[in-house]
């Protein structure tokens, strides 16, 4: 009783133990994981939307560098700023010129002196820019990229977000005015809308993370603080107290940083109901796991120990002995195996003779087995002479080859020269040459000093099978060849055709078309390790090549 009351508390204990650790740990990490897989995810959209809205940039960025060079170009806009063209000419150089991307961008003419002269809008936003700083004074000449300009105040959208000027000069390389093009949020909203999600709010930012652009001018003139000052902190954009989700991007093209803003999956709020919903469970959870725990315990405590005196009785010889097997639960049944343990040694000498007995009838039913090839044989051979006698030469022929094929199959030997597997092989080619009306021809080409290396047994067969019936079908003269060669301590055996060529989904594994192959890769590697198998490729020329790898044993290697 002493031993008793511990083991049991020791059961109880463990039982609570197993049953609360993974029931906690469950309680505290699931939610979490689930929520971090679904900002994961979240995440992966919103990099996937910020490519798209880069790309749909490149393109947009792409038209006007294609615009400025073509307005650079024209030496009739340059020739109009100093006077001296029709106006209908110079509009329709200007929108010829800007067509690329009309769409988005407007483009103006300024004179040297910054007056304002030509535009595609139908009045001008500004009839005069300074020219010793601003936008006009950082003009891009001739093979420099677009240098923009943004905006002071995102909120005011009758400016322009985004400006740059390109220097129009004359035919003598003097300069003559200047192409301003800009952007206006329309324009980007045009550009970018449905690019980044319904959900989602976008904000194009300048190198130094001021506000370019935003759908709502007031959320970005009120988030891009924020974001700039955890940026110069070191600090991650999106927290697990934000409210929101951020993903950052740089447009290379035009320095602007692209920041995507999307709601939090779950809000602060919904995880609050979360913690307490799992809470709740975790201490139901527990009361029960308590209460099973000792339940249990006390059930397994009586039954091991009665069980633990059975034993002890089966130790000192006494097979008489049985177990009380009381309710029909995993204790009730191992007292029952108990017991026919227990009469099962009672019958051991029985069952002994018994298994001795159909051993022996195995092993006779295996010789009659071995028989039956060996009769096959011998009718071939009588085939073959009937064939002779009635002058049938292709089924002589072909009950010979047969025949040494099945003995060659039924031989004890694992291992047999590669002299002796090429001539199986050409047994088996004669067959298939009758079979298909010589459809194909066939080649072997094996060095005399590889024809003494040992190989597995029926290895080349396969191959050359696989390589007919797949390899040529269709193809109306067929051509198989076998080639044996050394490189190394390694032996290749490459066994090539000029048929169709591999598929490709091939697969060498069990119940596939390509079964032979996977036998024939199966058995190099267990024989030899992973250094060895079948090597497959298509042909350039048209066919495939399957190569048996293997190292290279000869046979009085073998024997010593």
């Amino acid at each position: 009783m002493r031993q008793t009351v511990p083991f049991r508390r020791r059961l109880f204990a463990a039982f609570l133990i197993v049953s609360l650790i993974p029931l906690l740990i469950c309680s505290a990490m699931l939610l979490q994981i689930f929520r971090l897989r679904l900002v994961r995810e979240a995440q992966r959209e919103m990099e996937e939307q910020l490519h798209a809205v880069s790309l749909s940039m490149d393109t947009a960025f792409s038209a006007l560098r294609e615009a400025a060079e073509a307005l650079r170009g024209d030496p009739l806009l340059a020739q109009a700023l100093t006077g001296g063209v029709e106006d209908t000419a110079v509009y329709k150089a200007l929108f010829d010129a800007a067509e690329p991307a009309r769409s988005y961008a407007g483009f103006d003419l300024y004179d040297l002196t910054g007056l304002w002269r030509y535009s595609t809008w139908q009045t001008p936003r500004e009839s005069r820019l300074p020219t010793d700083w601003g936008v006009l004074s950082a003009a891009a000449a001739a093979g420099e990229p677009l240098r923009f300009t943004a905006c002071a105040d995102v909120t005011d959208t009758a400016s322009p977000l985004l400006q740059c000027a390109v220097l129009l000069t004359d035919d003598a390389g003097q300069p003559a005015g200047y192409a301003l093009v800009s952007l206006y949020q329309s324009h980007l909203r045009t550009l970018l809308e449905g690019k980044y999600g319904a959900q989602n709010d976008l904000l194009l930012l300048s190198r130094y993370w001021r506000p370019v652009y935003c759908v709502q001018p007031a959320l970005a003139a009120s988030l891009t603080p924020v974001l700039r000052s955890r940026l110069l902190a070191g600090e991650a954009l999106s927290s697990g107290a934000d409210p929101f989700l951020y993903a950052v991007s740089r447009h290379e093209t035009s320095g602007l940083y692209l920041v995507l803003q999307r709601p939090q999956v779950f809000t602060e709020e919904t995880m609050r109901l979360l913690y307490t919903v799992s809470l709740t469970c975790a201490v139901c959870c527990i009361a029960v796991s308590v209460g099973m725990s000792f339940k249990l315990s006390r059930q397994l405590s009586r039954p091991i120990e009665r069980l633990h005196q059975g034993f002890g009785a089966v130790e000192r010889n006494d097979l008489s002995v049985q177990v009380s097997a009381e309710g029909r639960d995993e204790l009730g049944s191992l007292a029952a195996r108990f017991n026919g343990m227990v009469a099962a040694l009672r019958q051991n000498q029985e069952a002994l003779v018994e298994n001795q007995r159909e051993l022996n009838a195995a092993q006779i039913r295996m010789l009659q087995a071995q028989l039956n090839p060996h009769f096959l044989c011998n009718t071939l051979d009588t085939m073959k002479w009937i064939s002779k006698i009635n002058k049938v030469p292709e089924v002589a022929l072909m009950s010979t080859d047969l025949a040494d094929i099945l003995r060659f199959g039924i031989s004890p030997e694992e291992f047999v020269p590669l002299r002796r597997e090429t001539e199986i092989l050409q047994r088996y080619i004669e067959i298939q040459k009758i079979r298909m009306s010589d459809a194909f021809t066939f080649s072997l080409s094996v060095p005399e000093a590889l024809l003494d290396c040992l190989i597995p047994k029926m290895i080349l067969q396969p191959l050359v099978e696989n390589a007919i019936l797949h390899g040529l079908e269709g193809v109306s003269a067929g051509t198989i060849t076998v080639e044996a060669r050394q490189e190394g301590e390694m032996l290749r055996i490459t066994v090539e055709d000029n048929g169709r060529g591999l598929p490709e989904d091939m697969d060498l594994s069990p119940g596939r078309e390509h079964l032979g192959l996977y036998n024939v890769d199966t058995i190099l590697r267990k024989h030899y390790g992973g250094g060895a198998g079948l090597e497959l490729r298509s042909r350039a020329g048209g066919g495939a090549a399957v190569t048996a790898v293997l190292p290279v044993r000869r046979e009085e290697e073998e024997g010593c």
